[in-house]
């Protein structure tokens, strides 16, 4: 059985949800999302919350269905309250500048890096040091903070670089004499 599929949603107040055929529009305080349903699975919407079924007879359908619920269940989450990454610069004279629609970051190369930061992304920087990477489609927040982490990854040694706040770094030990 498939728990995540089995789930519902709940729906949160100020979120409207209409479906045409197979595309399901999320409509909340943070903009409008459209998705896909395949021919196997198919959505009950009640007043307050959604339920996912699928299809027994069609292989694959259980995974289908899991995959849309857990999509379905972002966009509501992403039209509410949206989603937000935490980055930092770590190393001396690592900072950041946003100006409108250009982040601009200075992380040890001989010129700035400059970002243009796409359409539904936004991107602040409280200090030189953080940035905050925010938006309502959840892939879209993570695919601009891995673009971002990718001018420069944090290196084993020293630890110097951009990382998302929550990431790991495996420190290395230096060479020995």
């Amino acid at each position: 059985m498939s728990r995540v599929a089995n789930a519902p949603i709940t729906i949160p107040a100020g979120v409207n949800v209409s479906r045409e055929g197979k595309i399901v529009s999320i409509n909340g305080k943070l903009g409008q999302m459209t998705f896909g349903l395949l021919d196997s699975v198919e959505l009950d919407i009640q007043a307050d919350s959604l339920h996912v079924k699928w299809n027994e007879d069609v292989k694959g359908a259980k995974a289908h269905a899991g995959t849309a619920r857990a999509s379905l269940n972002n966009m509501v989450k992403g039209v509410s309250e949206g989603f937000v990454k935490k980055m930092l610069l770590v190393g001396v004279g690592y900072r950041a500048q946003v100006k409108e629609n250009l982040l601009t970051l200075s992380l040890g190369y001989s010129n700035p890096v400059e970002y243009l930061i796409p359409e539904g992304v936004t991107v602040e920087a409280p200090t030189q040091t953080e940035l905050l990477v925010k938006g309502s489609d959840k892939q879209k927040v993570g695919q601009v903070a891995s673009e971002i982490r990718a001018f420069r990854p944090p290196e084993p040694y020293k630890g110097k670089g951009v990382r998302i706040a929550d990431e790991y770094v495996a420190r290395k030990e230096a060479k020995k004499k």
